[in-house]
């Protein structure tokens, strides 16, 4: 059984599924920070809502994640931007999306501005209607304060700085015609510390003063232990020389286990590594929740056992033998009747549920819980919401290691968000 389905909400939490269920449609937007349990609130709502569901998020990944599709693949939108360009439905997708009644999108903060107006139009096309999304309820989960979405080359940001506000999600068009209502999470169950919950929410928002800096400092400088814990870092080339250097530095025989791949993924978005390099003493990140509760997804452990094709690792003092998992990329369907929306698995891909655990870039890292972490901002943090993320994989702030002091510069907050924030905030204390 999916954990998250085990969990005991909150009243937050309740409050959310509550609101899908209920009889306003507004579209629903679930936010929160980091450790609030977005997540866990996304599965509970695909079990128990009895209306048809369908699940999409922006990246091949994250769609896995949450056992559903791109939003590009569900809606067959152009990749790159849409504008008023056409969209070729045929009848088998317009008989799809009459049929959907929900539509949850999950990590909503890297869907632009003009995918969001794209989701709209193929939705109203599609279901011959001219309200908004075509009456289909959206939930969306996401923090603008984490991930951003990724902006083109100089001719797509100069098309954005003419058509919309910003980049984001939030300046699309389509809440011009309709509202957005905002339920926030705020029970953080990742970290336990007021402390350090504290420092992390100063950091979300950008308002870290010198104190907090220093206090961040002086706990990140302390000598890292002989048995160094993962390192995030920024860039893919410095995680990937982090652990090619440990694995050669190991004694013995270095085996390779290859995924299983059947089916068409859509490219190379699998979400472990194609070929997996490891040897006897190798440190690895788990990447998935374990179903009997013996890991979560970020647990640390070091292999010690493998041979003939078996792994076993090391988690807390205690050796568990590791399986290969399989992960599934799904398509919906539709009944002939339109009375039954299904998801069918259109490809697997089963490998090995670790990945090298000496560095992992921050990007990877979200959704990990971590006890401890080296972080690696290079020369300075480069985007918004980068030190965030690294920061609240942590569960205390004992486990933090940094290569270098944070300086003002890697807290980083994207003016539109902020400046949404604001508004939001003036709208919701306004009678």
């Amino acid at each position: 059984m999916n954990a998250a389905l085990e969990v005991a909400l909150t009243p937050a939490q309740q409050a959310v599924i509550d609101a899908v269920g209920g009889d306003d449609v507004t579209p629903l937007l679930v936010t929160g920070r980091a450790g609030t349990g977005k997540s866990t609130v996304l599965h509970r709502i695909v079990a128990a809502e009895q209306r048809k569901v369908a699940v999409a998020a922006p990246t091949g990944v994250a769609a896995l994640n949450v056992g559903g599709q791109t939003i590009h693949s569900l809606l067959r939108l152009p990749v790159g931007l849409i504008g008023n360009s056409r969209l070729y439905q045929d009848r088998e997708l317009r008989r799809l999306l009459q049929a959907v009644d929900v539509l949850i999108v999950d990590e909503i903060s890297m869907v632009s501005a003009d995918l969001m107006d794209g989701v709209d139009r193929a939705l109203r096309e599609a279901r011959g209607r001219s309200d908004p999304f075509g009456g289909v309820q959206l939930v969306l989960f996401g923090d603008p304060f984490q991930l951003a979405p990724v902006p083109g080359g100089a001719e797509e940001r100069a098309w954005y700085a003419t058509m919309y506000r910003s980049l984001w999600f939030f300046d699309a068009h389509v809440w011009d015609r309709i509202g957005l209502r905002t339920l926030h999470l705020d029970l953080i169950h990742r970290q336990q510390d007021e402390e350090f919950r504290r420092l992390l929410t100063a950091v979300r928002h950008g308002a870290v003063t010198r104190e907090m800096a220093q206090r961040l400092n002086d706990v990140g400088a302390r000598p890292v232990p002989a048995e160094a814990p993962l390192t995030l870092a920024t860039r893919n080339d410095a995680v990937a020389a982090i652990n090619r250097q440990a694995l050669a530095a190991l004694p013995g025989e270095e085996a390779t286990a290859v995924a299983e791949v059947d089916g068409d993924f859509g490219g190379r978005t699998f979400p472990a590594d194609e070929q997996l390099r490891l040897k006897a003493g190798a440190h690895v990140m788990m990447l998935r929740n374990d179903s009997e509760g013996r890991w979560v997804n970020g647990s640390m452990g070091v292999v010690s056992k493998l041979a003939r094709g078996r792994l076993s690792v090391e988690i807390d003092g205690v050796a568990h033998d590791v399986e290969p998992v399989t992960w599934e990329r799904h398509r919906y369907s539709v009944s002939p009747d339109a009375k039954e929306l299904t998801r069918e698995v259109v490809a697997q891909f089963r490998q090995l549920p670790v990945r090298l655990g000496w560095a992992v870039t921050i990007h990877k890292a979200q959704g990990a819980t971590l006890d401890a972490a080296r972080i690696d901002l290079g020369q300075r943090a480069f985007s918004p919401g980068q030190t965030y993320v690294a920061l609240s994989r942590l569960t205390t702030l004992d486990g933090l290691y940094l290569t270098r002091p944070l300086i003002p510069g890697d807290v980083i907050v994207d003016q539109d968000v902020r400046r949404w924030v604001e508004e939001r905030r003036r709208a919701a204390a306004s009678p």
